[in-house]
């Protein structure tokens, strides 16, 4: 790590594209936005946990389907945050807005597809994947994929058009409609699990409004002529396909798109071997994982703002300013996640309670957060953050491969061998993806100090 921060004392701190100033007006909102919505995703779950393990259970295992097609679509809005912040690095909004209204011509196409594909083949694919758990959680988690399904375009649709305005520089406005969307799931929640006993139906149908909600409002936003916006879709309903320009948008989308999506098998895999331990060892690996998805809300943040940021400086030509982003960017997100780590630890007993789980499942979530709350802050922070900003260079192919390869030849199969062979509990996941974190960091600490990364030309 000292070695990495040397590079903050390489580059004047005058004329910067982004000050300290401007800096914080982008990171703070991300920030916010990213505390925000994983503090409605804790409520989310606990509401659900009051129906029962077996809801909490369905609940996790389908989101780990909704989350591979929703990072398929989120990594196409990501190439699409990249190009766009390149062209305005370079003072070209029409370009940009170009990129933008493609972007949505093939994220509205390709997702329309793959919510009809999820819903006809909703049942043959949740047993596929859980086939072995228990009837009531297979029967939960028919009813809850069905549904959420359907909010598949609306979601990926916002994701692409919040990508647009962090591209400028402006992640105030995606913040507020995150924040309003997320409290009208929670009020929904709230009246059909407990006033209509809905179950996780009614924690589903509240997510749908809200992604609906999402996407209608910030696309009234992009079709607005309002002068201080640098990316606007004027041609929403009659854009023609420009192949070109999506080949270059799908350069950067594809290779993060497989990335995200090969890690999200990857942890269906490791998934698939969960649903083998009992019920109440898969409500506390449940909790765990939205317990761990807390700590990195901070880094996660810094890391979205950082790929607006660098592709900017590479837009413009600015190589040591964009290395210098990364690594100060970096090191506030190891700050975030260590102070992050030990306030959720401190808060870990405290929330089992409050979601009704029994003694044996509180206690080994507690003791997978321990583990968690150690091994962390030492690790997770470069082999994720720096690869924001790399990706936003271009180097989106190193990241997939490098991804790809620690996925599946160390957290997958350390845990399948763990849970499967050695007869180890979900502890066995955590020992994996530890494993997994210390190699990516190592590489990419590597690869950011060799400056292959900005080799690319993407525009």
């Amino acid at each position: 790590m000292m070695n990495f921060t040397k590079q903050l004392n390489s580059v004047s701190k005058d004329n910067l594209l982004f000050d300290g100033k401007t800096l914080k007006a982008l990171l703070i909102p991300l920030i916010i936005e990213q505390v925000l919505n994983s503090l409605m995703g804790v409520a989310d779950t606990m509401m659900v946990s009051r129906v029962g393990s077996a809801s909490i259970s369905a609940v996790s295992n389908v989101d780990q389907i909704n989350i591979l097609v929703i990072q398929l679509f989120s990594a196409l809005a990501t190439g699409a945050a990249i190009i766009c912040s390149q062209y305005l690095g370079r003072n070209d909004e029409k370009k940009a807005g170009e990129a933008a209204e493609q972007v949505v011509l093939t994220v509205g196409t390709l997702s329309l597809m793959f919510t009809l594909i999820c819903m006809v083949f909703c049942k043959p694919l949740l047993r596929l994947i859980y086939g072995s758990v228990a009837a009531d959680v297979m029967d939960a988690s028919i009813i809850y994929f069905f549904i959420t399904a359907m909010s598949f375009p609306f979601l990926a649709l916002f994701a692409a058009g919040s990508a647009f305005f962090r591209a400028a520089g402006n992640a105030k406005y995606p913040m507020r409609i995150s924040v309003i969307s997320n409290l009208m799931n929670i009020i929904g929640n709230a009246v059909l699990i407990f006033v209509f006993d809905m179950g996780v139906a009614g924690a589903a149908i509240s997510t749908l409004v809200s992604r609906v909600f999402c996407m209608a409002v910030i696309f009234l936003k992009l079709r607005k002529n309002e002068e201080n916006q640098a990316i606007k879709l004027k041609r929403m309903f009659i854009v023609k396909p420009r192949f070109g320009l999506i080949a270059t948008l799908l350069s950067v989308g594809i290779p993060a798109g497989i990335e995200n999506g090969m890690f999200q098998f990857g942890k269906l895999a490791i998934q698939s071997s969960v649903a083998t331990l009992s019920t109440d060892q898969m409500a506390a690996q449940a909790m765990a994982i939205m317990l761990e998805g807390l700590t990195s809300m901070i880094g996660i943040g810094i890391g979205i703002g950082m790929m607006t940021v660098v592709g900017q400086a590479i837009g413009a030509g600015r190589i040591e300013e964009a290395k210098y982003y990364i690594t100060r960017l970096t090191f506030y997100a190891e700050i975030g996640v260590t102070g992050l780590s030990l306030v959720i630890m401190a808060l870990t007993k405290p929330i089992t309670m409050l979601a009704g789980m029994n003694d044996y499942t509180a206690d080994l979530c507690i003791k997978m957060m321990l583990a968690i709350t150690v091994v962390k802050p030492l690790v997770w922070t470069l082999s994720f953050i720096p690869g924001y900003g790399m990706r936003a260079a271009g180097d989106v192919r190193f990241s997939m491969i490098v991804s790809m390869v620690t996925m599946w030849t160390l957290r997958v199969a350390i845990c399948i061998f763990l849970i499967r062979f050695m007869g180890f509990g979900p502890i066995a996941v955590w020992i994996a993806m530890f494993t997994d974190w210390t190699v990516r960091a190592l590489i990419f600490l590597f690869r950011f100090k060799s400056g292959k990364w900005h080799s690319h030309n993407l525009i």
